[in-house]
């Protein structure tokens, strides 16, 4: 059966579910607090805003979409599919993410996928409707299940900020990366949309910010120690007695000169 998260009380009922599946979680879910749920808009347009987003600022990725939107209205998978190039570039789009947009645009347009209907599938299959779209990668599709379709058992497994907040919410040794993420989730089935929102939010209080920037910190060099060995005294040579000039007799008008 598939689970959605269109309220507040899917939310709140899906977290005592998933809390009951792993005891784990009860902390994690006291630390969080309450947090609310997160939507967006499906269809095209939901899809279009996220891989408008995929490696950009909060900012940034709000700005060309904005524009993006303002440029079609109304907003519809056909008039993007046939737009120039050249127009949605000067949106702030890049080669690639106008590719995607056009390429998921047609397949929209040839009845090939239902962005909105897909929702329905099983978290997997639909997981994998998504990324055999062009432009469509992992993160995208459990992000676009989870925000625009409200999938209780979608779960962005290469999300950064989730995956850090795994790392210290279970005190794993380092932070997993999607594969292993993945296999954590599994004990949080059906709800492991449930468990990202979780993730999220614990991650928001035990760090002090919304998302992630992994840096590699410099390790500190040690000091090097003081030889004991005694210092070899420093003999300053004696500055060299000044000659005085000689001199020598020329018989130029009869004066000594000095050489």
């Amino acid at each position: 059966m598939t689970h959605f998260l269109h309220t507040e009380d899917d939310l709140r009922a899906g977290l005592v579910q998933l809390v009951a599946a792993d005891p784990r979680l009860a902390p994690v879910a006291e630390k969080a607090g309450v947090f609310a749920l997160r939507r967006r808009e499906g269809g095209y347009a939901g899809l279009c805003a996220i891989v408008c987003g995929q490696q950009l600022s909060v900012a940034s990725a709000a700005a060309i979409r904005d524009r993006l939107f303002a440029a079609f209205e109304p907003f519809h998978h056909d008039a993007v599919r046939k737009a120039r190039p050249d127009k949605l570039k000067r949106l702030g789009l890049s080669n690639n993410k106008i590719k995607a947009i056009k390429e998921i645009g047609k397949a929209v347009s040839a009845n090939h996928i239902d962005l909105d209907a897909i929702g329905n599938m099983d978290a997997d299959v639909a997981h994998e409707a998504l990324v055999a779209l062009h432009g469509v990668g992992p993160w995208t599709a459990d992000i676009y299940l989870l925000f625009c379709l409200g999938h209780a058992d979608a779960f962005p497994a290469g999300d950064l900020a989730v995956q850090e907040a795994a790392r210290i919410a279970l005190n794993l040794r380092k932070r997993p990366d999607a594969k292993a993420l993945t296999k954590i989730a599994e004990a949080w089935r059906p709800w492991r949309g449930v468990a990202a929102h979780l993730m999220w939010a614990y991650y928001h209080v035990v760090k002090k910010r919304e998302g992630i920037s992994v840096e590699t910190k410099k390790p500190k060099v040690k000091p090097k120690a003081k030889s004991k060995a005694k210092k070899k005294p420093v003999f300053k040579k004696r500055a060299a007695k000044k000659s005085k000039p000689k001199f020598r007799s020329k018989k130029s008008n009869g004066v000594a000169r000095a050489a």
